[in-house]
């Protein structure tokens, strides 16, 4: 949920919607900006969006979330490949030490892309409200977070829980083989002097 939450974050046009505020009347129902394109409701039914093509143009915010947003779901698809050959269900990954492991690396994997999904939207969401209370901008330039702003900050939450489950499990799987380590067979003592016995009988 985490990972698909994630790369839906990214792809998703309305990180920005235009706030209804004021007495303005326009003809556009929904005005959204995302990350990649920006994206325009009519009243009439038509949707129109325009692609971000500059990257440079761009402000600063927008730039670092792209680049986080896309190495979190990078980090995810990892993480959901390692933790597949982590898991006891699986039969890839070899013996219960590699599996632990590969546990362990998925989870780290899954955290740092819950934390490089909640950086930028975060980053994002300060962005939107210091312009919707500066004074200075006109209520028709005024936005409020979006949708896709909520389903990263889900997502981010989603990320980290899987990261913190696998990296613990790995833990307790370690500490349990610690506590009862592999028995070992000896022979009782009692037979080990009934057996003395009959060897020092055979000798007498």
């Amino acid at each position: 949920f985490g990972a698909f939450g994630d790369i839906t974050a990214t792809l998703l046009p309305n990180w920005k919607v235009n706030a209804d505020v004021g007495s303005n009347i326009i003809t556009a129902i929904t005005q959204m900006q995302g990350l990649w394109m920006d994206c325009t409701w009519y009243s009439t039914g038509m949707f129109s969006c325009t692609l971000k093509y500059s990257v440079l143009s761009l402000p600063v915010y927008i730039q670092a979330a792209r680049t986080t947003m896309v190495l979190s779901c990078i980090l995810s698809a990892f993480g959901i490949c390692i933790t597949t050959v982590g898991m006891k269900c699986t039969k890839l990954g070899g013996d219960t030490d590699s599996k632990s492991h590969a546990s362990f690396a998925g989870g780290i994997c899954f955290i740092l892309a819950g934390i490089f999904g909640l950086v930028p939207t975060s980053w994002y969401t300060r962005e939107i409200i210091s312009n919707f209370l500066d004074q200075t901008i006109p209520e028709s330039s005024k936005h409020e977070p979006g949708g896709a702003v909520y389903t990263g900050f889900i997502s981010a939450g989603f990320l980290l829980i899987a990261g913190v489950i696998f990296c613990t499990s790995c833990f307790k799987k370690q500490q349990g083989a610690w506590i009862y380590p592999p028995q070992q067979h000896h022979f009782p003592s009692t037979e080990q002097e009934r057996n003395a016995g009959y060897n020092l009988k055979d000798y007498v």
